[in-house]
């Protein structure tokens, strides 16, 4: 039995599409091979052959953020910069 293709037209963002096959090209693929890769293994996996989920901040991350908000807020006290050197000569003087 011959082996019939089929095409699947998807719309894509311009820079996302060139920086992909920038990068495929780099792996000897180009975007047909590489679509079809992923289809395969889409089949074989019964599934996406990758985790996609929504990355939650660590605890250190989520503490500084409530820390960045209070700051924000007014409830915390914080001393502001507009001179880097100013910033670093406060830090490296921190006793």
């Amino acid at each position: 039995m011959a082996n019939l293709t089929t095409a699947i037209n998807v719309n894509v963002d311009k820079e996302t599409k060139e920086e992909a096959t920038k990068i495929l090209k780099g792996l000897g693929l180009n975007m047909s091979t590489a679509i079809n890769m992923f289809l395969t293994q889409v089949v074989k996996k019964d599934g996406i052959p990758f985790e996609i989920r929504n990355p939650k901040p660590n605890r250190e991350m989520r503490r500084a953020l409530k820390e960045a908000q209070d700051i924000i807020d007014g409830k915390i006290e914080s001393k502001g910069y507009h001179d880097v050197h100013q910033m670093f000569e406060d830090i490296l003087n921190e006793d």
